[in-house]
């Protein structure tokens, strides 16, 4: 089992880079467990071609997850075997798909994820940092939108089982956001 602390920044994309087919990208399906929670926090993922199961939660967090400061995360990951991965993805749990782009912008590796399916329409980015240095140091690009670090509606276990319409009103509202198009093309036969 590896644990670690991610420091990340995560933003709304508006529209696709015109570079973003030359970076390296995966499917991402996750399935976020109990489906009866509101914010699930724990997800049974496939990334590419491993497997997964993870808890992710602030790390300040005081009431399992719910909360807290959204851009420093505790997240314990086990790897699974096919078998183990079958079994427990089988769970009633709240899923959705995404492929992410690993995508580079002045010398900062970020990971760009459109989410597919259902949620169709919604691109967000997130920059990680090694240190807090790091992380304070950081200019916001100019291409990317509004912050979204410490939104709710866009956690990934608020997000899962969702429709872009669930949340369409509410990013429109809030951050003046519409869905961003074209993004049929990154289902899973890229």
């Amino acid at each position: 089992m590896s644990t670690e602390i991610e420091r990340e920044f995560t933003f709304l994309i508006n529209e696709l880079p015109a570079d973003l087919d030359k970076f390296p990208s995966k499917i991402i399906e996750d399935n976020y467990i109990p489906a009866s929670a509101e914010h699930p926090v724990i997800r049974i993922r496939r990334s590419g071609d491993k497997l997964m199961i993870t808890k992710k939660y602030p790390v300040d967090s005081i009431d399992d997850g719910q909360s807290g400061d959204s851009s420093h995360q505790v997240e314990h990951t086990i790897d699974l075997a096919r078998a183990e991965y079958d079994f427990l993805n089988q769970l009633d749990g709240k899923k959705f798909k995404k492929r992410r782009f690993f995508y580079e912008i002045d010398n900062c590796l970020a990971e760009l994820d459109i989410y597919l399916d259902k949620l169709a329409g919604l691109v967000v980015i997130d920059f990680e940092f090694n240190s807090e240095e790091e992380m304070q140091k950081f200019k916001k690009p100019n291409f990317v939108g509004a912050d979204v670090t410490q939104e709710i509606l866009t956690a990934g276990g608020v997000l899962a089982g969702k429709s872009y319409s669930d949340i369409a009103d509410e990013l429109l509202e809030k951050y003046n956001y519409h869905p961003v198009t074209g993004v049929e093309k990154y289902e899973e036969s890229k």
